[in-house]
């Protein structure tokens, strides 16, 4: 493998983990309904883990409620039980078709709570993306001990890629103040 090819590797995963924390920051809720609230919601579909995005529909009436419909009417308890169970923290109302989430005003304490919910989620993007560093790294060093790679095209590569970690941190560290100040504003 390629110097160059580890670096694209690393920008790939890079690019791909600080995606999976925007996603995961996206659905922490602010007060307002947001249909990315239940994209972490996983249903036991037939004895199989299933995004709930997959098996119903998910809609936003109004500022302040959720509606999800089971695309197969079976499915409405799972659904259901899915959503008691998850980390939402929201109530759904059955009426045996459709599932309501009403979306309660944020008290101060649980802005607290979901505002540290959003500083771990960011922390772990942070991770995620330091390990694809830590990846790439030790690939270049095997490259350089192998003779592939001179020892300056191997700290030329390690800058790079330590230039591209701290971009990727800085724009996450972004989206969670982003995300903070969203949580905190009344």
């Amino acid at each position: 493998m390629a110097a160059l090819e580890v670096e694209e590797e690393a920008s790939e995963r890079m690019d791909k983990s600080m995606e999976a924390a925007r996603s995961s920051i996206a659905t922490v809720r602010t007060g307002r309904a947001s249909t990315s609230l239940l994209d972490r919601v996983q249903v036991n579909y037939y004895g199989a883990p299933t995004p709930l995005r997959t098996i119903a529909g998910v809609t936003t009436p109004d500022a302040s409620t959720l509606l999800v419909q089971p695309f197969d009417a079976s499915a409405l308890k799972d659904i259901e039980r899915a959503i008691l169970e998850s980390d939402v923290g929201l109530t759904p109302n059955n009426d045996g078709k459709i599932i309501r989430l009403n979306i309660p005003t944020l008290t101060a304490e649980r802005r607290k709570e979901l505002t540290k919910t959003v500083a771990k989620l960011g922390e772990d993007g942070k991770v995620a993306v330091r390990n694809v560093r830590r990846d790439a790294i030790k690939k270049l060093q095997k490259l350089g001990k192998d003779g592939l790679i001179s020892e300056d095209e191997q700290k030329d590569m390690e800058m790079d890629i330590q230039k591209m970690t701290d971009t990727c941190i800085k724009q996450i560290d972004e989206l969670v103040l982003a995300k903070e100040k969203e949580l905190t504003t009344v």
